[in-house]
C-alpha cells in the first residue's frame, strides 16, 4: 500500500505532466490560429480584416486557458479552469457537430483546420475531466487515506466559478460586439443584439419570443448543457470511487 507521501509525490508528477500537456495545447492553438488569421485576411480577405473571425468565441477560450493554465497555482482557480474546459470546453467541441455549416470555408485547409479545433475540444475537455476527477481523489487521500465518504465528495463550487468565467466572457463579447459593430459583421459569442439569433433551434423562437429573449435563453441553455456535463462527470467520479 502506497503511504501519503508517495501518493503525494506521484500527485505532483502528474500535475506537471498535464501542466505541460495543455500549454502545448495551447500554443498549438495559438500558432494554428495565427495562421488561420494570415489566411483569412490575406489569401481570403486581400488584406482586409473580417472582424466575424475574430478569435473570441466560446471555442476560442480554451486556448487562452490553456495557456494560462500552467501559471496557476491557487487551486481553485486552477479547478475553475478545469471545469469549463470539461464543461464549457467539451460542450463547444460537440455542440458544433449539429450544424456543421460554420465549420466550412472557401478553402480545405481552413475547413481542416476548423474541424480539427473541434475535435481537439473534446479531446482536451475529455483529458481536463481526468485531471479535474484524479485531483480531488489525490486531494482525499493526502489528507484522510482512502476515505470512501470523502473520495466519492464532487463540490459544485468549481462548476459555478466556471460559470462565472463563461458569464465574464459573454460581457467581453458583447462589449467587443457594441464597440466594433461599425467596423465590420461582428457577433462573438453569437449574442450581437444587432444580429438575429443564428444558432439551431434557438432562431426558430425568433417569431415567437424575440431576438432579445432569445439570446438570454441561448445563454441559459449553454449553462445548462455545462450542468449537465458536470453532472455526467460527477456521477462517473462516483461511480469509479465506489469500485
Amino acid at each position: 500500500m502506497k503511504t501519503n507521501a508517495e501518493y503525494s509525490r506521484i500527485r505532483k508528477s502528474f500535475s506537471h505532466f498535464s501542466d505541460r500537456l495543455f500549454f502545448l495545447c495551447g500554443v498549438a492553438m495559438l500558432i494554428s490560429e495565427i495562421w488561420k488569421q494570415l489566411t483569412l485576411t490575406f489569401m481570403l480577405g486581400h488584406g482586409t480584416y473580417n472582424w466575424w473571425y475574430l478569435p473570441f468565441q466560446l471555442c476560442s477560450i480554451p486556448m487562452y486557458l490553456l495557456l494560462a493554465y500552467p501559471w496557476i497555482r491557487r487551486e481553485l482557480a486552477r479547478q475553475a479552469l478545469l471545469a469549463f474546459l470539461m464543461c464549457y470546453g467539451l460542450m463547444g467541441g460537440i455542440a458544433v457537430f449539429a450544424d456543421t455549416s460554420g465549420l466550412q470555408y472557401p478553402l480545405e485547409s481552413l475547413t481542416i483546420h476548423s474541424y480539427t479545433w473541434h475535435i481537439l475540444l473534446i479531446l482536451i475537455g475529455i483529458s481536463a475531466g481526468i485531471v479535474y476527477c484524479r485531483g480531488l481523489s489525490a486531494g482525499s487521500r493526502d489528507k484522510f487515506i482512502f476515505s470512501r465518504v470523502l473520495t466519492r465528495a464532487f463540490p459544485f463550487s468549481p462548476f459555478l466559478h466556471s460559470t462565472l468565467i463563461y458569464l465574464a466572457c459573454c460581457l467581453i463579447a458583447e462589449i467587443l460586439n457594441l464597440s466594433l459593430d461599425r467596423f465590420g459583421t461582428i457577433n462573438m459569442f453569437y449574442i450581437n443584439p444587432d444580429y438575429k439569433m443564428q444558432q439551431i433551434v434557438f432562431r426558430d423562437l425568433l417569431p415567437f419570443i424575440g431576438n432579445t429573449a432569445s439570446i438570454f435563453l441561448y445563454i441559459a441553455a449553454c449553462i445548462f448543457g455545462a450542468f449537465l456535463l458536470y453532472l455526467i462527470w460527477r456521477m462517473l467520479y462516483r461511480l469509479l470511487s465506489c469500485r
